[in-house]
């Protein structure tokens, strides 16, 4: 099992940076699978015990100059670790101005990611800055519990406004109550709602678009015959969404929601060549 990496250009070492920061904010520890083209990161809180799950996705080529991995075998061509991504943030922050940044997995007292940084020096020599990030290798029989999370049936998909107006607003709503209820139809409408015995507080959004899903026999599926005004809600964990706007670093080209009538709000946020998927059980 070998994996080796190296980043050169600057602008993909600062987006990926952003892309862990990002990650950092929504789990303290997560699984790392690489791929030979893609890695993941995941996040699989049981959603039945009330535990948020994510899923990003980033395809190797758009970030990395060079990209070598040898998985536990050859038709299990794939490597499983468990990290603390805000280790890897940190890492990455000591990079800000890198000639290179190279990333190695390596077993010396125990796995570890080994991020070396060769920072810009005056002298003729560079000097090289490493993080040994402790791992821990997820044996094979482990890795079902790690497969993409499969998306319910939802009853309502819609864009997301703007998402510092959303993150200004939860953040508000936040200091009210512990739950916050979103609501969206099929006329491109969201709330977003709390109500305490104190108080009870909407915000509405217009004219926000709902994506065009394909359906089972790829032709278009038609909100023909659908209540178009009907609004499907769910009752969320209000610190799980401002945690998810709040470690936004990633400024997604679209981002949407799909509400599943009180079980789950299911975000898709997608950034050109990365997708980050954030699932929120309901509160019953």
């Amino acid at each position: 099992m070998r994996f080796r990496a190296k980043i050169v250009d600057l602008a993909c070492l600062n987006h990926f940076s952003r892309i862990i920061n990002t990650i950092a904010k929504l789990a303290k520890t997560c699984i790392l699978r690489l791929t030979v083209r893609k890695l993941y990161f995941i996040l699989s809180d049981k959603v039945a015990n009330g535990g948020a799950s994510m899923w990003c996705e980033l395809s190797q080529g758009n970030f990395f100059d060079e990209f070598q991995m040898e998985g536990v075998a050859a038709e299990h061509n794939e490597i499983y670790l468990e990290l603390v991504p805000e280790n890897l943030s940190r890492a990455l922050r000591t990079a800000q101005s890198a000639k290179a940044v190279k990333i190695k997995l390596t077993n010396k007292h125990c796995p570890c990611l080994r991020v070396a940084v060769e920072l810009p020096s005056l002298s003729s020599s560079s000097r090289i800055v490493t993080h040994d990030i402790p791992v821990g290798v997820i044996p094979r029989r482990m890795w079902n519990d790690f497969r993409e999370p499969s998306v319910p049936d939802f009853d309502v998909s819609i864009y997301l406004p703007v998402l510092k107006t959303m993150k200004s607003v939860v953040e508000r709503m936040k200091n009210l109550s512990n739950f916050v209820v979103i609501e969206a139809n099929l006329s491109g409408e969201m709330n977003l709602k709390i109500e305490t015995n104190l108080v009870s507080v909407t915000t509405h959004f217009k004219d926000l678009g709902n994506p065009p899903w394909a359906s089972e026999d790829g032709c278009q599926s038609s909100a023909q015959g659908r209540d178009l005004e009907g609004m499907a809600e769910a009752c969320i964990d209000i610190k799980k969404l401002q945690q998810l706007l709040a470690g936004q670093q990633v400024n997604p080209t679209k981002a949407l929601c799909n509400i599943v009538r009180k079980r789950i709000v299911h975000f898709i946020l997608l950034h050109e060549e990365v997708s980050l998927q954030y699932f929120i059980p309901a509160i019953a």
